[in-house]
C-alpha cells in the first residue's frame, strides 16, 4: 500500500502538524503496552517528539477511513538521517511504528510497513532495515517475518546496557522498473 491507498477502511497517509499530539500519545501509549519503555532512560521523550522526527523524515499516519482517528504512525528515513539506526547507502528505513493499543489486529502495522516499502521502491532503495527489540514485541517479529524481514545478526547493537536491538534487512525489487510493493 502506498501513502494515500485505501484498504479495509484505512487511509495511509504523511501526517499534519494538527495530528502531531496525537501520534505522540498513541505511539508512547503502545510503546507502554509492549512493556519498551521500563527502565527507558528518557525513550518515551523522543518517542512524543513528532515535530522532531518529521524534521528529520516522513511521520506516516493510517488513519480510520470513516472517522478520521489516528490508528498508527511509523517514522520513515533514509540514510544521514538522524533518525537512521542501520539504514546504509541503497536502504530505506522506518522506526517507532506504533499502533494505538485500542486498534491493534485491524492491520493498521501491516498497512505502515507496506506504505514504508512501497516508498522505499519509489525511491529506488534497494533493501528496507529495521531494529526491534529483543525479548519484546513479539507480535512485531511476527509481522516482520511474514513480511519477508529476515535477520541480519551482523548488524544488531545495543545504544543502552540492557537494551539489545535486533536487525532486520528485506530486499527489496531490483531493476529501474520495480514494482510496487503490497
Amino acid at each position: 500500500m502506498s501513502p494515500g491507498d485505501r484498504s479495509a477502511g484505512l487511509l495511509v497517509r504523511r501526517a499534519v502538524p494538527a495530528e502531531f499530539p496525537a501520534v505522540a500519545r498513541l505511539t508512547v501509549a503502545a510503546y507502554e503496552a509492549d512493556g519498551q519503555l521500563k527502565g527507558e532512560n528518557g525513550y518515551g521523550a523522543v518517542l512524543a517528539d513528532v515535530a522532531g522526527r518529521a524534521e528529520h523524515g516522513e511521520i506516516l499516519v493510517a488513519v480510520d477511513g470513516a472517522t478520521g482517528t489516528v490508528l498508527g504512525s511509523v517514522t520513515y528515513v533514509l540514510p544521514g538521517s538522524p533518525y537512521a539506526e542501520l539504514s546504509g547507502p541503497g536502504e530505506a528505513e522506518f522506526r517507532m511504528l506504533a499502533v494505538d493499543p485500542a486498534a491493534q489486529g485491524r492491520g493498521v502495522g501491516v498497512a505502515l510497513v507496506r506504505a514504508c516499502l512501497s516508498r522505499a521502491v519509489a525511491q529506488g532503495c534497494t533493501a528496507m532495515v529495521i531494529c526491534v527489540r529483543s525479548g519484546l514485541a513479539d507480535a512485531a517479529h511476527r509481522l516482520y517475518a511474514g513480511l519477508g524481514f529476515v535477520r541480519t545478526p551482523q548488524r544488531d547493537w545495543s545504544p543502552l546496557p540492557g537494551v539489545d536491538l535486533l536487525a532486520l534487512r528485506m530486499a527489496l525489487p531490483a531493476g529501474p522498473d520495480r514494482p510496487a510493493v503490497g
